[in-house]
């Protein structure tokens, strides 16, 4: 990923007047899950630009044609199936089990990028790998008034903020199916919270959600739930 992260860099510094804070709570070393919202399909080349560190995004397959595909595919980003894909998960897991990080939009769809609910694969990860989880508030690459699909004119100013870490792992005594559905509630609480926090201290708000769209179940790299009843 040498050569993207420079691209990722000009997205965020050139293209874009991106704003970041929260960096230092990122560390330096070991798995890491970059958990974002999502509001536009922006997010997270955004946030792989603003990152302190290279990330492996879970990114829809359908994206993965021409080239664009060419471009995701040199990049190291991972294509999942919206249908389900406990491959795709499994390949990440294998990422963050070799130290690295994964970037991955638990809402599952873009919208008001509130995290009023998320896909319980980004619990997956976090259970099976001990990776640590951040939340990433991304504010700005759609604002109120503008459809899920508009591309932000050059210039516009974007906030991108990384919360504190959250360490998780399983309870003893807890079943594979409660500790994933707790983890998953309390990864959706985070990011929340974080994100009101950066609305607030940005002045930065969430747009609405726009017109109804066909939900893109798993469209950030998270399989529907059925396929993750036995956590390992």
């Amino acid at each position: 990923m040498a050569w993207s992260r420079p691209v990722g860099w000009l997205l965020d510094r050139v293209v874009y007047r991106t704003t970041v804070t929260g960096r230092t709570n990122v560390p330096a070393a070991g798995p890491v899950i970059f958990a974002g919202n999502h509001i536009s399909f922006l997010d997270g080349p955004v946030m792989f630009g603003a990152a302190p560190r290279p990330m492996h995004i879970l990114v829809k397959k359908e994206m993965f044609r021409g080239s664009l595909g060419l471009v995701l595919n040199a990049s190291g980003q991972l294509a999942v199936d919206r249908s389900g894909d406990r491959a795709a998960l499994q390949r990440a897991k294998s990422i963050l089990d070799a130290g690295r990080c994964v970037g991955i939009l638990p809402e599952g769809t873009r919208g008001s990028g509130q995290a009023a609910a998320i896909n319980n694969g980004v619990a997956w990860l976090a259970l099976n790998s001990g990776a640590t989880v951040i939340p990433v508030a991304i504010l700005g690459t759609r604002i109120n008034g503008e459809h899920l699909n508009t591309v932000p004119r050059p210039g516009r100013r974007l906030h991108v903020s990384f919360g504190g870490a959250l360490n998780l792992s399983r309870k003893p005594g807890e079943t594979g199916r409660a500790s994933m559905d707790r983890v998953g509630t309390e990864i959706r609480a985070a990011l929340a919270r974080h994100v009101q926090d950066t609305v607030s201290a940005s002045g930065q708000g969430l747009p609405d959600a726009d017109s109804p769209q066909e939900l893109q179940q798993a469209v950030a790299g998270t399989p529907a739930d059925h396929h993750l009843r036995n956590v390992q």
